[in-house]
């Protein structure tokens, strides 16, 4: 599936269960809603939220939010119910926990498909085991349907008996190496949550890292969230400026026949044409939505 470009600066999780929170996001200055039937629902809730949801999916309203639906996994009592009932609905896409095989995401695309979801519904995988890190590049490869990585490192913080630091330190390896399984195969990449609320700062320093690293955003628990992470990781005046004029000077190299192009006495080759033409893009995706 080809990965369209709009902005994922961020993605809020809401809890599958909570009708209000899910009629908030309607209104919320967030890229992408995933209502969430795994970690947020309680086992005795699942039913009823699954309900919640399709209705939710089906009643629209979101504007140009892109709405994900978090599955339970398919080895759950759950997981086969939540995608019955949400396929047929329409979501933009469908995120399934804990991937880490070729194989989950294949049986998740069969059973999506045989459940009627559009052709427009994509795939998106959470990343948040050391056996999904390690698998990141069969899984990025395995469906034409996957549009997205999604790093979760609260799990994956757990299950490396790491420790939670304030420059993600023990982190950097799983995140690179989803990072390079997604770019390798033209996937959307997103970093993980920041749990701790009152660290704003440290919030601010997360999201800073996540986009120097090349994450094309981040995931978050709470709409208070919203408004730092959309400024970090949208393009600045000064970016945009500058990508305007490398654009510009290559255009103007090659209409004089010059084989050099030369800005501010720095070298403008193809590739920062290209970086400069997606920030673009990007901002005039970010000024649509």
């Amino acid at each position: 599936m080809a990965v369209t470009l709009r902005p994922r600066r961020s993605v809020l999780y809401m809890p599958g269960s909570n009708a209000r929170a899910q009629d908030k996001a309607r209104g919320l200055d967030a890229d992408g809603i995933i209502l969430d039937l795994e970690d947020s629902t309680s086992p005795d809730a699942k039913a009823e939220a699954r309900a919640l949801v399709a209705a939710s999916v089906r009643a629209g309203g979101y504007g140009r939010r892109e709405l994900i639906v978090r599955i339970n996994a398919l080895a759950t009592p759950w997981g086969a119910e939540d995608l019955a009932a949400i396929a047929p609905t329409g979501p933009d896409a469908v995120l399934i926990p804990k991937v880490e095989s070729a194989e989950q995401v294949l049986e998740v695309e069969r059973r999506l498909t045989a459940a009627g979801a559009p052709a427009s519904t994509s795939l998106w995988c959470m990343i948040e085991t050391p056996l999904g890190v390690l698998e990141a590049r069969s899984i990025a490869a395995s469906s034409p349907r996957l549009a997205c990585l999604v790093m979760g490192t609260s799990d994956l913080t757990k299950d490396l008996h790491a420790e939670h630091q304030p420059g993600r330190e023990p982190m950097l390896p799983s995140l690179g190496l989803t990072l390079l399984a997604a770019r390798a195969y033209g996937l959307i990449a997103l970093d993980g949550v920041h749990l701790d609320l009152d660290d704003a700062e440290g919030f601010v320093t997360q999201c800073e890292q996540g986009r120097a690293l090349g994450f094309d955003g981040k995931t978050l628990i709470h709409p208070k969230q919203l408004a730092p992470c959309n400024a970090v990781f949208s393009p600045t005046a000064a970016a945009l400026e500058h990508a305007a004029r490398v654009v510009e000077a290559h255009a103007a190299a090659e209409r004089e026949g010059k084989g050099v192009v030369l800005l501010d006495g720095k070298l403008v080759e193809n590739l920062h044409v290209a970086e400069a033409q997606r920030l673009i893009a990007l901002a005039a995706a970010i000024a649509e939505r």
